[in-house]
């Protein structure tokens, strides 16, 4: 049975190997492994408690039995204001309405904090389709550029 719980501490580096896989997939032939680290050392998931849980956040984990399968987090930007992270499952298990799931969880957790908004950067709209897909589904509007990523398509969505 897949579940969508809090990380725990012994889940951090099955964390980064999911975040690892679904990116080296979706930049297959354009970057490595040791490139991608250059992009993201992900240090926010080495520090999950101070950078999302201390932090009016949450970082939730996609589980089968014991292997993790998924990652989705929300991050604060300001007081009314969060950020969609980190919304990465392995291959198997898209399509199958886990990320809308996962998604409507990390929403609830938005609002019940006070968040108003919530945003998300993604890469590249080419290489991800199916993740802008989802988020159009989900309610997201293109906005202009929020933050310094290397990304190219950001979003924003009001939460109610």
């Amino acid at each position: 049975m897949v579940e969508i719980k809090p990380i725990k501490q012994y889940q951090i580096e099955q964390a980064k190997q999911v975040v690892i896989a679904v990116c080296l997939e979706i930049w297959h032939g354009v970057l490595t492994k040791d490139e991608l680290r250059g992009y993201d050392s992900m240090s926010d998931i080495d520090n999950v408690r101070s950078h999302y849980f201390d932090n009016n956040g949450t970082f939730l984990v996609l589980v089968e039995g014991e292997q993790l399968v998924g990652t989705g987090a929300i991050r604060k930007l300001d007081d009314e204001i969060c950020e969609l992270k980190r919304m990465w499952f392995l291959k198997e298990y898209r399509g199958q309405g886990l990320g809308w799931k996962m998604a409507q969880i990390l929403f609830d957790f938005a609002l019940a904090a006070g968040y108003r908004k919530i945003r998300l950067d993604l890469a590249n709209e080419e290489r991800q389709p199916e993740a802008l897909k989802l988020y159009r589904k989900l309610g997201f509007y293109p906005i202009e550029r929020y933050n310094d990523s290397p990304c190219c398509v950001f979003m924003e969505k009001l939460l109610q």
